[in-house]
C-alpha cells in the first residue's frame, strides 16, 4: 500500500513491527523478504514516485575535500540510487573480507562465505541470474570464443555481468504497493531517531513533510537504509539523548567514508588487428538474454606479493588510428610514438603472413581500445562525513564531505595499470599506452562512482565499528543498518549486488527477532 504523508492528518502516529527509513536496493529488498509474512513493513521513502527538484535538493551538501558532486550522486524518490545506477554486478573477492596487514582497518567480522550463499538469490533480484562471474568455460561455451588465459599471473579474468539495470521503484513497487502486509510512505521526511532515555532503544521516528506536517512511526525493530552518506548524517542528527549521535559513543559514525576512484583515458591498447581480442574482452556480448564483459583484475598472489588495493579494469573500442589522421595526444611527439609502436606491433601480429588487416584500406594501420579503471579505497578515518553549518529546507544540518585518497591508493592504481599493459603485450594482442604520470599525484580527472561506503562500518569490536557482524548498531537493542555503509573495506567490484546479498542475510537475522 502506497500512502503519501502529505496527505495524513497532521500528527498522525503509523504503528508497525518493521520500520525501514528509506525506499532504495536495500530498503526495498528487505521489505520484499517480508512480504505476506504476518509482519507490519511499513517503508518511509523521502521522495515521491517520480523526481522532484525541491525534494532532490535535500542532498546538496559541502564538499571539502576532493571535489564531489553530493546533489548529483543520488535520487531522491522511490528507487533511491537504483534510478540511475549503470547495472554492473559482479561479486567482491575473498581477500576483499580479508584483514591484511598492509591495509589498516582492513577485515570484516567473517569471510566471503557468509555472503556467498546469498549472491544466486541477489543476482536474480537485480536480473542477472544466474551469475557467472568466475567461470571461464561457460563464457567460453556461450560465446563460441577461447579465451586465452592472462599471462604473468598478475592478472585474472572475471565477468561482469549488467543488469537492464534494474530500478527497485518501478520493478517492485507494484509487488509493494498491493501487499497486504506492506506500507510505503512517500514524501516522509525522517528528522530524528527516537532512543529512550539511556539510549538503548529506538522508540520513536519523527517525520516531517514539506507541507509542514509532522507524523511518528513506531515499531519493534527499525532498519536505516538511506544510502552510505545518509545513513552518517541520520544517526549524526540523531543527538538528543545520545549527544555525539547516535551509535557515534566512539566517533566512528561518518569516518572511514570510501569511493572507488575512477579515471577514464588513462590509456589505451594499441592493436594491430582487433580480430586477436575476444569480443568479451572489448565489448558487452548477450549471453541468455543479458549483457556481460570480462574484467581484469588483479590476482591474490600479485596484491600479497607487492602489497596492493584492488582493482578492475574494462576495455572498449575507442576508435581506428590511421597513418592520415593521427589520433592521441596533440603533441606531435607522442603522435609519432603512437604510430610508430601500432606499426611495428603491426607487423609482429601479421608475421604468419595473413596481410593486411584492411587491404581495402592502406591508411588503417590499428585499432585503440580505451580503458576505463576502478580501485579499491584503503579505509581512512580522517575521510569522513560529518554535518555542514548550512541547513536544508526542514531546518537540518546539511551533509560535509571530506572525501581523501592517499598514496597507497594511487600507488595501486598505477602499479595495475602497468600490469594489465604487461598481460595485453605477453598475449600477442596489442600495446598499451599509459597517459598518467607517476609522479606522486593524483590525476585531476579522478572521480567517484557514486558508491559510498564504510561510514557505518560493521566489527565486531564496538571500538572499531559502528555495526556488529549483523548490522545492528552497538549498544543499541532494535536499531540496525542496511547497505554499503556497513562495508569495512570495499574492494573494487561495484557494491549494489553484495547490497542486495547483504540485505538478503540481514532479513534472515530479522525473521528471528520476529518469531
Amino acid at each position: 500500500m502506497f500512502v503519501d504523508a502529505r496527505a495524513l492528518p497532521d500528527e498522525t502516529t503509523v504503528q508497525t513491527d518493521l520500520a525501514i527509513i528509506g525506499g532504495g536496493a536495500a530498503g526495498i529488498t528487505l521489505a520484499r523478504e517480508f512480504d505476506r509474512s504476518g509482519v507490519r513493513v511499513c517503508v518511509i521513502e523521502a521522495g515521491g514516485l517520480e523526481p522532484e527538484t525541491q525534494v532532490q535538493a535535500f542532498y546538496q551538501g559541502e564538499s571539502v575535500g576532493i571535489d564531489y558532486p553530493l546533489e548529483a550522486a543520488r535520487l531522491r524518490y522511490l528507487g533511491g540510487s537504483s534510478n540511475h545506477w549503470g547495472g554492473y554486478c559482479r561479486p567482491l573477492d575473498p581477500i576483499d573480507f580479508l584483514q591484511r596487514d598492509w591495509v589498516p582497518h582492513s577485515g570484516w567480522p567473517f569471510s566471503i562465505d557468509e555472503v556467498m550463499p546469498y549472491y544466486p538469490d541477489a543476482s536474480a533480484i537485480v536480473e542477472v541470474a544466474p551469475g557467472r562471474y568466475n567461470d571461464a568455460a561457460y563464457w567460453e561455451e556461450i560465446t563460441g570464443e577461447r579465451l586465452p588465459a592472462l599471462a604473468t599471473g598478475r592478472m585474472r579474468l572475471q565477468f561482469v555481468q549488467f543488469s537492464p539495470p534494474t530500478k527497485f521503484g518501478e520493478r517492485y513497487g507494484p509487488q509493494l504497493k498491493q501487499s497486504d502486509n506492506i506500507q510505503v510512505l512517500l514524501n516522509a521526511n525522517v528528522v530524528n531517531i527516537g532512543a529512550g532515555a539511556e539510549g538503548r532503544q529506538v522508540k520513536q521516528l519523527a517525520v516531517r513533510t514539506l507541507n509542514d506536517k509532522r507524523h511518528s512511526v513506531t515499531a519493534r525493530i527499525y532498519v536505516l537504509a538511506t544510502g552510505g552518506l545518509e545513513n552518517a548524517r541520520m544517526l549524526l542528527l540523531s543527538n538528543d539523548v545520545v549527544t555525539a549521535g547516535l551509535g557515534n559513543q566512539k566517533d566512528l559514525v561518518g569516518r572511514f567514508f570510501m569511493e572507488h576512484p575512477h579515471l577514464s583515458g588513462f590509456g589505451d591498447i594499441v592493436v594491430g588487428d582487433l580480430r586477436r581480442v575476444p569480443p568479451l574482452y572489448r565489448e558487452r556480448v548477450l549471453a541468455g538474454g543479458r549483457p556481460a564483459q570480462v574484467a581484469f583484475n588483479p590476482s591474490e598472489a600479485f596484491l600479497r606479493e607487492r602489497k596492493l588495493l584492488n582493482a578492475t579494469f574494462m576495455a572498449g573500442v575507442s576508435g581506428d588510428y590511421r597513418s592520415d589522421t593521427p589520433q592521441g595526444d596533440n603533441s606531435a611527439q607522442t603522435r609519432a610514438r603512437i604510430r610508430t609502436d601500432v606499426l611495428k606491433a603491426a607487423r609482429r601480429f601479421l608475421a604468419d603472413g595473413a596481410g593486411p588487416v584492411k587491404p581495402q584500406d592502406p591508411a588503417y594501420i590499428g585499432t585503440g581500445l580505451g580503458l576505463g579503471g576502478a580501485c579499491e579505497q584503503a579505509p581512512n578515518p580522517d575521510s569522513r562525513v560529518s554535518l555542514s553549518q548550512r541547513r536544508d529546507a526542514l531546518g537540518l544540518p546539511e551533509i560535509k564531505l571530506d572525501w581523501r585518497l592517499g598514496e597507497q591508493d594511487r600507488r595501486s592504481l598505477v602499479t595495475h595499470m602497468h600490469s594489465l599493459a604487461q598481460e595485453f603485450g605477453a598475449l600477442g594482442m596489442g600495446r598499451m599506452v599509459i597517459a598518467v604520470k607517476d609522479d606522486g599525484i593524483w590525476p585531476a580527472q579522478v572521480s567517484g562512482g557514486n558508491h559510498h561506503m564504510g561510514t557505518t562500518r560493521m566489527s565486531d569490536d564496538p571500538k572499531r565499528g559502528v555495526v556488529d557482524r549483523n548490522s545492528r548498531v552497538h549498544g543499541m537493542d532494535n536499531l540496525y543498518v542496511a547497505g554499503s555503509s556497513v562495508f569495512p573495506t570495499c574492494g573494487s567490484a561495484n557494491p549494489t549486488l553484495t547490497i542486495v546479498a547483504l540485505t538478503l542475510r540481514l532479513a534472515g537475522e530479522l525473521r528471528k527477532r520476529f518469531q
